[in-house]
């Protein structure tokens, strides 16, 4: 799966996408005169994305800059996520990047990812 963030294609095509349900927010009030409590319904909030996947790159110089770019990414703006099989998340938020230990492999260097998104007025 070819995926782009905001049309930068800055991951490898093996990655997990696991787009959390939307929320729902209510405000609950106690009335006079009435037996129990009136629920008001304010509708659809934002809901939690999370990609998981490898980055690999031929050198650690490569993979920095690659880090680099993933991370101006967690600028409070939004952006949208589109994968190659026409799946699209708009109105996103990056507010983690994690990354483990880097290691090296048979064409460089790799190292795991999770990346949590918000998906605002879903």
């Amino acid at each position: 799966m070819n995926v782009t963030l905001d049309g930068q294609n800055l991951f490898e095509k093996q990655l997990e996408i696991e787009p959390g349900s939307p929320g729902r927010d209510s405000i609950e009030k106690k009335v006079a005169g009435l037996d129990g409590i009136l629920s008001i319904d304010l509708g659809a909030r934002s809901r939690t994305i999370k990609q998981k996947g490898v980055l690999r790159t031929k050198s650690r110089a490569e993979l920095t800059a690659r880090l680099d770019a993933i991370s101006a990414f967690i600028d409070g703006d939004t952006h949208t996520l589109a994968t190659q099989t026409g799946l699209q998340f708009d109105n996103l938020r990056m507010d983690v990047f994690e990354v483990s230990e880097q290691r090296t492999s048979g064409i460089g260097v790799e190292v795991d990812y999770e990346i949590v998104y918000t998906q605002l007025g879903v």
